[in-house]
């Protein structure tokens, strides 16, 4: 059966701001040294399905710009433009749809453009066995990360033991997923993880393309005829005159709420292979290795008695005298300095300035 990726890439990265912005947001940053985020998703993939059969969904204000960054890797054909964004269920049935029509139904390997794999041919073996686990039981396959500390910032899933683990043809076991669960709190995580039967969501999924269209059929009514209308128009005139209409009025939901949490027919292969899902500046510290004081530290600096902190600088000099546990991170037109316990709360800083209107610096 033919295989696809789809890489979802429409996000606004709120939480990396003001390295992240609309137009050019986090998975189009190079946060690692070698490549843009998205590049480094594409390479990933490609090993399990082939360049010429990735797909991106991202949004109309940052789709020509992906175009560009991707060119070489990717055809333009193959980057769907959101006209609105419509959260994850819709991101993944407009490109399931795309896929039915104008290709052929396959196994589609669905990834976040900003996560970092250390190995990745490990990456590859595992999503390989999720594939031939989606081919060989049509069941929706999940891959689940073996966790390595209580982690409070993570969805959790959980899985059957017993007879709910089973061996596919790639040797790998595949485990029947129980439920998925919300990012807990410190002692419950600690509990998570003394179980053994817990891994991280890392928001990844495996399945052919018309078992998610008929999950959405099923739980999803109000989405799956936005859907089809649109897949009635695929290879019309009128395709882009409809997307533009029809899209702005899905429901907005993610998949994890609306079907994978919903749905009893899940499995999950767990993953090891230096996973980290980058969603807020404290995770540049898993991208780059820190000096000998701690520090992480991007473009030119000077720092005395400054430890354990995240310093970033792209075009002019930083300083420190004895700072511990900050962020600093410096654009041309803004300046970031936050405690790095705080660093999920800068998605607050970017609505403070949508709701004074200081739209240029988002």
């Amino acid at each position: 059966m033919k295989t696809y990726g789809v890489i979802m890439a429409g996000g606004g990265g709120t939480r990396f701001w003001p390295l992240s912005r609309k137009e050019r947001p986090k998975q189009l940053l190079n946060l690692s040294g070698k490549d843009i985020m998205v590049n480094e998703t594409i390479d990933r993939i490609a090993s399990s399905v082939g360049k010429e059969n990735i797909f991106i969904v991202t949004n109309e204000t940052q789709a020509k710009l992906m175009k560009t960054e991707t060119a070489g890797r990717m055809a333009p054909e193959r980057i769907l433009a959101e006209p609105a964004a419509r959260n994850t269920a819709a991101c993944i049935g407009y490109a399931a749809m795309e896929i039915v029509k104008k290709y052929e139904d396959g196994i589609m390997c669905i990834l976040p453009s900003d996560q970092f794999v250390k190995d990745t041919e490990e990456f590859t073996r595992v999503m390989d066995a999720a594939i031939t686990a989606a081919e060989e039981t049509d069941m929706l396959v999940t891959i689940g990360i073996e966790p390595t500390f209580p982690a409070t910032g993570y969805g959790y899933i959980c899985t059957e033991s017993g007879d709910g683990v089973m061996v596919g043809e790639s040797g790998k076991q595949y485990r029947k997923v129980k439920e998925f669960v919300e990012k807990p709190d410190e002692e419950t995580a600690k509990d998570y993880l003394a179980s053994g039967n817990y891994a991280w969501n890392s928001g990844m999924f495996i399945w052919k393309a018309s078992t998610i269209l008929k999950k959405f059929e099923e739980l999803l009514p109000d989405i799956y005829e936005c859907l089809t209308r649109i897949g009635e128009a695929m290879g019309t005139p009128q395709e882009a005159d409809v997307i533009q209409k029809i899209y702005p009025e899905i429901p907005k939901i993610s998949i994890d709420y609306g079907i994978m949490e919903r749905s009893r027919d899940v499995i999950m292969i767990a993953g090891d292979f230096g996973w980290n899902d980058i969603g807020s500046l404290d995770m540049l510290s898993i991208m780059k290795p820190a000096d000998e004081n701690g520090n992480v530290v991007y473009g030119e600096q000077v720092n005395i008695d400054t430890m354990n902190c995240i310093l970033y600088g792209t075009d002019k000099m930083i300083a420190t005298i004895g700072i511990r546990d900050v962020i600093v991170v410096q654009e041309k037109d803004a300046i970031l300095i936050c405690d790095k316990n705080r660093a999920q709360d800068v998605k607050k800083i970017v609505d403070m300035l949508a709701e004074k209107g200081l739209e240029s610096f988002l």
